[in-house]
């Protein structure tokens, strides 16, 4: 899991984690919602060369979803990686969607920069299977090694979640055990963006694990911190999105503009200002601590950053081998920035 093939690179948080589970490729993954045409459109020269500088600096994971750009990632993906030794790479795709054609859809409206395509959500038995025969097709693949179950919850689907719920727990996830079974994928979990779902189906359900996006970052804590203790306790493993929090963290010189896929009020965006003012003292990249943080805690095998362009491939890499001095994360718990008895690097 060196993210230079030239030379080893030190052990980083989460490197022990990633080994421990036969299913996961590197403690940093390819999060592959930006070649999906995220926001903005990638020709596909762009994103093959993406994909193909991610496999040469050591990132082994790649995670995807029919969602992300109604099918374009994962072919996208499929299509760099087809080349590769298929056991030097480990994959992740998603059920819970059906892409359809739709002449008609060229609003845009989910983000992606594509048209002539739409997501239907669909969690019966049949859309799981069809979904992942569709994705096994795009990805050029017989196998892939995680499959989560996209969305559910009341974040997503408001009123509708207990019927979701029941769909999920009923149809769903009994169909994604038995693909497991099968040797079709080694890993299953859900694929979520809040924490009150993921209590909700592990007691319900076993788990192998959870792709929490946003919830467990250097931002915040507060509304994860049910998910990961029960997460740790019933050994499921936990892959980190989202750790900039939409750019929020990202960028070099001060707090990006969007939080939560949506613009940032003023009071998220001074409170984001507050991380660059406390780690400038110790000259600390905020993005390399965004991205370190969450692989200190026990039960994250994984931290899934999105990525659009070999510049974004080479700034994650270096990010995840900076040196974050103890300094650093003391400063910033003294400052009140980190929830109390957070895992610290």
């Amino acid at each position: 899991m060196a993210v230079s093939t030239t030379k080893p690179a030190r052990q980083h948080p989460g490197e022990a984690s990633a080994r421990k589970h036969a299913w996961l490729g590197s403690a940093l993954s390819f999060g592959g919602a930006p070649i999906g045409n995220l926001y903005e459109s990638v020709d596909d020269a762009s994103a093959t060369a993406t994909i193909a500088h991610a496999w040469q600096r050591g990132i082994r994971h790649f995670d995807t979803a029919p969602y992300y750009g109604y099918g374009l990632s994962e072919t996208r993906l499929g299509d760099a990686l087809h080349d590769m030794p298929r056991e030097s790479f480990t994959l992740s795709t998603k059920v819970g969607r059906l892409i359809e054609d739709d002449a008609q859809q060229d609003s845009h409206a989910d983000g992606f920069i594509v048209d002539g395509h739409r997501a239907r959500f669909d969690y019966s038995r049949d859309g799981v299977l069809r979904s992942f025969d569709a994705s096994l097709q795009r990805l050029r693949t017989d196998h892939i090694e995680v499959l989560l179950l996209h969305d559910i919850g009341e974040l997503t689907h408001g009123a509708n979640h207990p019927a979701i719920l029941r769909q999920a727990l009923d149809e769903a996830l009994p169909a994604m055990a038995e693909l497991r079974a099968q040797g079709a994928c080694k890993a299953i979990g859900i694929g979520v963006n809040e924490e009150a779902v993921c209590v909700e189906v592990m007691p319900r359900f076993a788990l192998d694990v959870i792709m929490l996006a946003g919830r467990y970052t250097l931002f915040e804590q507060a509304q994860s911190r049910q998910v990961m203790a029960q997460a740790q306790a019933r050994g499921v493993a936990i892959l980190a999105a989202g750790p900039y929090n939409s750019g929020l963290l990202g960028n070099a010189n001060g707090p990006g503009k969007f939080y939560n896929y949506a613009p940032a009020d003023a009071a998220t965006v001074a409170r984001a200002q507050r991380f660059y003012d406390v780690l400038a003292f110790t000259h600390t990249d905020v993005g390399a601590a965004a991205l370190q943080f969450p692989l200190a805690h026990p039960a994250v095998a994984s931290v899934v950053c999105g990525l659009r362009s070999i510049a974004e491939v080479d700034q994650a890499a270096a990010r995840l081998q900076a040196t974050v001095p103890a300094a650093a994360w003391r400063a910033l718990h003294d400052a009140g920035l980190l929830q109390e008895g957070v895992s610290m690097p």
